[in-house]
């Protein structure tokens, strides 16, 4: 699992803001209303990395990290981050996350695509204590993560390099929360502006790359490890990578194999059985490690685009980070 520690002294600070952060989680999702209350502390309770609240403390250790503003933009992008687990679960009809039933399974899809929303909202609540750019940058992430959501919903068009197009919904989806977390710690903690525009593209270069190292894990994990179900993505017909690469592989002349292992991706899944045969299958396949390595080539990037930063604890964890991304399992 990809996990940010601190190098140096930095981990004792980081866990105990995180402590915080999670304190502060805990009553942002409290609510009034017994049922809302309910489930919003659903996905909360079931845990988490915190990638993205630790990234924005991590960033800010690169300038004041003692300011209060900074606390608050990372419980903001969490949030944000866990009001689009719900949504994302009812499009991908995920039965469960993080090792618990997913919040539709439990509730149906309309109360967790409603807690979704009161989420946002007290996001939005959060971030509007920290002045007009960051109201600004939050409706711009969360245009992004919406428009990521629609074009790998919809697909790309004909005229659409396929896996361009999946790089940039990427980039959406997953890149710009990660960046807008590394953003704001940096942000919030005064730092010059070109450390700012320095640690945001290192967050979504990062983001890609760990969402690249995702579509690995969802054919060579289980849900043991996971806690979802290996394969939800090729069941709801989302193209990730491997399948990709697989479908480039075929219009070139692939081999016999590689056209029914296609066949098998595009054929009924419905069943738990189909599924995991499929899964098995794919996993074997060297486009998983073409996947892994393009993974490992984002988060090159990553570690490329903090170079200028001062050599020091902070820069150290990031290029960390940004190795572990790659060889997580989970």
């Amino acid at each position: 699992m990809a996990s940010l520690v601190g190098q140096g002294g930095l981990d004792e600070a980081l866990q105990s803001r995180l402590a915080l952060v999670e304190e502060r989680l805990r009553d942002a999702v409290s609510q009034s209303d017994r049922l809302a209350d309910a489930t919003s502390r659903h996905l909360v309770n079931a845990g988490g990395k915190r990638l993205r609240p630790a990234l924005a403390l991590l960033t800010a250790h690169l300038g004041d990290a003692s300011r209060p503003e900074v606390v608050d933009a990372a419980v903001v992008v969490e949030l944000t981050h866990l009001a689009t687990l719900y949504h994302d679960d009812v499009m991908d009809s995920a039965p469960t996350r993080r090792g618990a039933p997913a919040a539709h399974e439990v509730w149906g899809n309309s109360v967790a695509i409603l807690t979704g929303d009161l989420l946002f909202a007290r996001a939005s609540a959060v971030v509007a204590g920290l002045g007009p750019q960051a109201v600004r940058i939050q409706a711009e992430t969360f245009e992004r993560l919406c428009l990521g959501q629609l074009h790998e919903t919809v697909g790309p068009s004909a005229d659409d390099d396929a896996i361009e197009f999946y790089l940039q919904v990427l980039a959406d989806k997953t890149g710009s929360l990660i960046a807008t977390s590394a953003r704001f710690g940096a942000m919030f903690a005064g730092c010059a502006p070109a450390v700012v525009q320095q640690v945001t593209r290192y967050g979504e270069l990062a983001g890609v790359a760990f969402q690249l190292a995702d579509d690995v894990i969802d054919v060579r994990s289980d849900a043991a490890t996971t806690g979802k179900t290996p394969g939800t993505d090729l069941r709801e017909g989302v193209a990730t990578m491997p399948v990709l690469l697989l479908r480039r592989r075929v219009a070139s002349g692939g081999s016999a194999e590689d056209s029914d292992l296609l066949a098998a991706i595009d054929g009924d899944l419905s069943s738990d059985e189909a599924l995991a045969a499929v899964v098995a299958w794919l996993s074997t396949h060297p486009v998983v490690d073409e996947t892994a390595a393009l993974a490992a080539q984002w988060a090159a990037r990553a570690k490329e685009a903090i170079a200028m930063l001062p050599e020091g604890d902070v820069k150290a964890s990031l290029i960390d980070f940004a190795d572990s991304l790659v060889a997580r399992t989970a």
